[in-house]
């Protein structure tokens, strides 16, 4: 509380957060201004029947159950941001400009991520927005036949959505308080909070007292779980050789190599639902096609990837899969090891070099193990929750907790440098 209330004492800090605050509200408006052609109750039904869209629509800030201009959310920059990193490791150019570019290879990397988002922007809305009007319920198609001029429009009117929360996104993290793209995310998370503790209110039974109960603790435990895996990390002891130079002495000093259990962050996830996600957007287009044996297929795997145990496995192990394989892109024992060599250090009771980048395989990988069974536990809780709870109104979002407790985490790191360089005593 003390170090809130330091927050609001100094004028250009208060005003970075009430800027910051503003420019969320107006991301959390977005999300409510609807494209027209909309079937409310069909919505409501495709929803509650499709996890997959569910999970999506986290990542959108709710914007694609209303859908909304901001339906796609940050999605197809998040893709755009992936597909760059992964061509950073391929493309020697766009490597050599990530490592020698400096500040002015970052923002050139940043631009391509722009350029990349706006087709993948109007590619995804078409094919949100045709799958809509392709399902259909009781309550009929959820969007109603587009003729060439609103179908022009209403990608325009997505796409330009998709680009003003990323221009947002971009905005917010130059206040230096929190990274923009996590805190918009974050708020679309926290704006379901009210609605769920109302229907908790709405559809309270006496005789549910303690699995209401049951739930708050396994909360409050996942919420603690989350902090500590997030926040875990194995320090590998790294020693500096003394070494002379000129009339100086360099070196001699014991430190360590920070390898973090959850390298990847919710990296995993995403790449897991949009796996999962692609088979049933594909499908849907073919169930309704002339051919009957096409139109068949195409329902059996509609029907396969509603399935809740067969969902539940498959997203479990392809998050663990993608966490391997993320932790793989991102860290890179030998290049580690070079590095370590080129400055003078080893660790203690290895030779540096190769003995010391097998080492570091090693260690990354059994770490790894244990981060990537526990992404796999947090993406399918909801459905080990609803299986022992037996009831659909009180789920623990797993993966929304984990984005939660990351960007709250790095917020307050981000909050507290803003006091330290205000020389604040007792920081």
């Amino acid at each position: 509380m003390r170090k809130f209330l330091l927050l609001f004492k100094l004028p250009d800090l208060r005003l970075k957060i009430i800027s910051v605050a503003l420019l969320l509200a107006l991301t959390r408006v977005m999300t409510h201004v609807p494209i027209p052609g909309i079937n409310s109750e069909a919505l409501r039904e495709f929803f509650a029947q499709n996890q997959l869209f569910g999970l999506l629509n986290i990542f959108s800030g709710g914007g694609l159950s209303n859908v909304s201009i901001a339906m796609l959310g940050l999605g197809p920059y998040i893709t755009a941001s992936i597909i760059i990193q992964l061509l950073t490791i391929l493309i020697p150019k766009l490597q050599e400009l990530q490592k020698e570019g400096g500040e002015a290879g970052r923002a050139k990397l940043n631009q391509y991520t722009r350029m990349i988002t706006v087709p993948l922007a109007a590619l995804q809305a078409f094919s949100t927005i045709s799958l809509f009007q392709r399902t259909t319920s009781g309550a009929g198609a959820v969007i109603s036949n587009l003729d060439a001029f609103h179908w022009f429009i209403t990608i325009l009117s997505v796409s330009a959505g998709t680009m003003i929360m990323m221009w947002i996104g971009e905005w917010i993290t130059e206040y230096n308080i929190g990274n923009g793209i996590s805190l918009i995310i974050f708020a679309g998370i926290v704006s379901g909070i009210p609605t769920f503790v109302q229907q908790g209110i709405a559809t309270y039974d006496p005789t549910q007292l303690l699995t209401y109960l049951g739930f708050l603790v396994v909360g409050i435990i996942v919420i603690a779980g989350v902090v500590l895996i997030s926040e875990a990390q194995r320090n590998i002891p790294v020693s500096y050789a003394k070494r002379v130079r000129g009339n100086k002495l360099y070196g001699g000093v014991n430190t360590h190599l920070p390898l973090r259990i959850n390298t990847a962050g919710v990296i995993p996830i995403i790449f897991a639902i949009s796996v999962m996600l692609f088979p049933g957007i594909i499908a849907n287009f073919f169930v309704q096609a002339q051919n009957p044996t096409v139109a068949s297929l195409a329902q059996k795997i509609v029907d396969l990837f509603r399935n809740q145990s067969f969902y539940g496995v498959s997203y479990f192990i392809l998050v663990v899969l993608f966490t391997y394989f993320y932790t793989a892109v991102v860290f890179n024992p030998d290049e580690v090891a070079e590095n370590v060599q080129r400055q003078g250090g080893f660790i203690p009771g290895l030779r540096p070099g190769s003995q010391t980048a097998e080492f570091l395989y090693k260690v990354l990988n059994r770490i790894t193990l244990a981060g990537a069974v526990f992404l796999g536990l947090i993406a399918v809780m909801p459905f080990i929750f609803q299986a022992l709870t037996q009831t659909q109104n009180l789920t623990i979002g797993g993966t929304s907790l984990l984005i939660v407790v990351a960007v709250v985490i790095e917020t307050v790191k981000q909050l507290d440098v803003q006091l330290v360089a205000r020389d604040y005593e007792g920081f």
